[in-house]
């Protein structure tokens, strides 16, 4: 899809990837919409387009209250008009051993990273499909091609979006709309990963750059191709390595000391659970 004068919305555009995301899409000359729950952020990232010469309006919109979602479509089409894109990047995740995870956490996880992913889509796709134009982008993981112990939770439902995207994708693709669905590995900048505690991913995990993803995530929608798993080293075909042997996959994470590393961050935030 050319996205030069087109209308998009992205989610979780406050900051990490989909703020910078929101900005090469600007700057691709896609009008958009930037949706997160964080007004007075996602205003700096509107203003920060504006100033680049993009064009960008801030929604304050909860992703998992079913009329902010309804509101962020109609703001969207009154100020731009018909919406061509729409990039799922809104997520949230906590890293702690299952057995020790709140129940509410599971519960508020699997609401904002499946349930309102498949609800704000199912509200924008009818008007794609009618125009038989336009491109749905779903932000999941690496996390989704292989095990990902002790953010089990977060990667189950980036797993979920896997699937979704592909079926969605051979479902929407007679009708001229395009889905794709992007795997980034750790993110060295900004987001979730930027924040742990226990330092730098292991060498055999790697990470990427914000932009780096941001750029993949264009390319996929530009030329409509289903999947991209954004990552270094041996992440990059970690899909390949756990449909040939998942037992091969988990034993090279796990001599590679990727399990420990996730380990000693599950266990450094239930300790800070803990003492609150």
């Amino acid at each position: 899809m050319k996205l030069q004068g087109t209308v998009g919305i992205v989610t979780g555009a406050s900051g990490g990837i989909n703020g910078r995301l929101a900005e090469r899409l600007a700057q691709r000359g896609v009008k958009v919409a930037l949706a997160a729950r964080t007004a007075s952020e996602l205003e700096k990232r509107a203003e920060l387009i504006r100033s680049q010469g993009g064009d960008a309006i801030a929604v304050p919109t909860d992703v998992t209250d079913t009329k902010d979602l309804e509101e962020l479509i109609a703001r969207t089409e009154a100020e731009y008009g018909p919406i061509d894109l729409l990039v799922n990047g809104a997520g949230i995740e906590r890293v702690i051993e299952f057995q020790y995870i709140d129940p509410d956490d599971i519960a508020s996880i699997i609401t904002t990273n499946v349930v309102a992913i498949q609800m704000l889509t199912r509200l924008i796709a009818p008007g794609m499909v009618e125009r038989r134009r336009g491109h749905i982008v779903n932000l999941s993981s690496a996390a989704a091609k292989t095990a990902y112990p002790f953010n089990t939770v977060n990667a189950s439902t980036k797993h979920a979006l896997v699937g979704f995207s592909w079926a969605l994708r051979e479902e929407l693709s007679p009708h001229g709309v395009g889905v794709s669905v992007v795997c980034p590995g750790f993110v060295s900048d900004v987001g979730l990963s930027s924040r742990w505690s226990v330092g730098k991913p292991p060498a055999i995990a790697g990470s990427v750059s914000s932009d780096k993803v941001a750029k993949a995530t264009i390319r996929v929608i530009e030329h409509n191709r289903a999947e991209v798993i954004v990552s270094p080293g041996l992440g990059k075909t970690v899909d390949v390595f756990h449909a040939i042997s998942p037992a091969l996959s988990t034993w090279v994470a796990r001599r590679g000391g990727l399990y420990r590393y996730m380990e000693r961050e599950a266990q450094h935030n239930r300790g800070v659970a803990e003492r609150v």
